[in-house]
């Protein structure tokens, strides 16, 4: 008799768990793009007054734009340099250590983010939320490897680009409800209040943690894999990372340009929207700046059930970049209405999250995933957090009540458009490398499809020796 492991509904209990790891911590990593203003206002406001239904002075912590897109670049740049460690571990220690770790880091900087915002007009404001951003990110990036190496070890071989869609939609949807609520809880409760509750957000992903590591290891001992993974796990080491293939590194620096495009973006999408589309109040350019989130929350599990049908990852990821270049050009230079460009935005960033993250899992060994995924995160949010320096610079380094130029704003968008050209011609080099050897990442349904049914379970084998039995054997790993 089959083992509940063995059946669908377990892996989907297993995905459903850790989907919820990173609900919260999504809705967190966003809260100051949504809040900008406030994190950029004034300490006091004495004299205000109100201008056409706008308030000429917002009471807030008195950051500058460099030290508000700051947040965001220690974010990444500490992502940068644990990630690559914490695959490591994961693929030594296992994805239950990293699960647990690496959520309770996530609660432990969002409470000390939200701890620091208590210290306005003090010299502590600044190390403290830095503090926490670095612990949080520490976390949180961490945290999205060890999710993508459970979602791929049960999901290897079958749904695992909608796996991997849904995924992103619940984190999404941390994203999309922090872009329509937290505007309205920051002005009913206040700034403090509104951190805190971020934190405990991320409280309920330590509890799934819990959940997914109990049904992990549960689920591994009923497929009688525990041991032999653990085995592969010891063999892991350091040196492993020279026999990532050419096509790893160039699916890392797509996935790198395109990311530069979006979250630089979005992170100052609200006070963008504000400054060159004044008849836009500042929660109305929240929702249209969450609008991206809206589209990737709506399209990630149809597009990933699309992917996982059709194949063609590589053409898929070409086929985002080229489209999302119209988005940058009309932000720069026209006043078409700014939805219009985050729901396009949206639209190509679900189809690139769908197809760039899913083929990792079929150009590296299992054993080395996590590794792997550190790697790719890092380098990721290297650029990232480059983007994030850069983006600052260009907006100013003062603190002003007066709106940014929109020839700044334009400067911005002409830097995102040249991430975006970058990652064109790199994607175009996967595609040609792929093609050169064995064309894994462009397989379609009718060439890749598995002789489905060898025997009475659900699963197939996830070691990667068991896995080259067959050369035709779907995703599996070819170096």
């Amino acid at each position: 008799m089959a083992q509940p492991a063995e059946r669908a509904y377990y892996r989907f209990v297993v995905l459903f768990f850790n989907c919820l790891l990173t609900f919260g911590s999504y809705f967190c990593f966003d809260i100051p793009s949504v809040l900008q203003d406030q994190f950029q206002g004034n300490l006091t406001c004495p004299n205000t007054t109100v201008i056409n239904g706008t308030v000429d002075c917002v009471l807030g912590l008195g950051m500058s734009p460099q030290q508000y897109n700051l947040l965001y670049a220690i974010y990444a740049w500490t992502n940068a340099v644990v990630v690559i460690l914490a695959g490591f571990l994961i693929d030594k220690l296992g994805n239950r250590f990293g699960v647990f770790l690496f959520s309770f880091l996530c609660v432990v900087g969002s409470s000390v983010f939200a701890l620091g915002s208590h210290f306005k007009g003090t010299p502590y404001l600044l190390p403290l939320m830095l503090s926490g951003r670095l612990l949080f990110g520490s976390g949180n990036g961490s945290l999205t490897i060890v999710q993508n190496r459970i979602t791929a070890f049960w999901f290897k071989g079958k749904e695992l680009a909608l796996a991997f869609g849904l995924t992103l939609a619940f984190s999404r949807l941390g994203s999309v409800l922090n872009f329509f609520l937290t505007q309205r809880f920051e002005e009913r409760f206040g700034m403090e209040w509104t951190l805190w509750g971020g934190a405990l957000l991320c409280l309920l992903g330590f509890v799934s943690a819990v959940i997914v590591s109990v049904l992990d290891k549960a689920g591994m001992k009923q497929l009688g894999l525990d041991g032999a993974i653990q085995e592969e796990s010891r063999k892991v080491r350091v040196q492993d990372v020279k026999l990532l293939s050419l096509r790893y590194w160039l699916l890392v620096l797509t996935i790198m340009f395109f990311y530069n495009g979006i979250f630089p973006f979005i992170a100052d999408a609200s006070k963008f929207i504000q400054d060159k589309y004044s008849d836009y109040s500042q929660k109305e350019a929240a929702y249209i700046a969450g609008a991206v989130y809206d589209s990737s929350l709506v399209l990630s599990a149809s597009v990933g059930i699309l992917i996982d049908y059709v194949g063609l990852r590589g053409v898929f990821a070409l086929a985002c970049a080229i489209l999302t270049l119209p988005v940058f050009g009309l932000l720069a230079f026209t006043f078409v209405p700014p939805l219009v460009s985050t729901l396009w935005l949206g639209v190509t960033y679900s189809f690139a999250a769908a197809s760039m993250w899913p083929s990792i899992p079929l150009v590296v060994p299992q054993a080395t995933l996590g590794t792997a995924m550190g790697l790719a995160t890092s380098i990721q949010m290297i650029g990232i957090g480059i983007s994030n320096l850069v983006v600052g610079q260009i907006l100013g380094t003062k603190s002003s009540e007066t709106k940014i130029p929109v020839w700044r704003w334009q400067r911005m968008m002409i830097f995102m458009l040249a991430n975006t050209i970058s990652c064109i011609v790199v994607s175009v080099l996967l595609n040609i490398v792929d093609h050169r050897q064995g064309g894994t990442l462009n397989k379609t349904t009718k060439r890749s499809a598995a002789p489905a049914a060898d025997g009475p379970t659900d699963r197939e084998p996830l070691m990667e020796g068991e896995e080259e039995r067959d050369e035709d054997q779907p995703n599996a790993t070819r170096q």
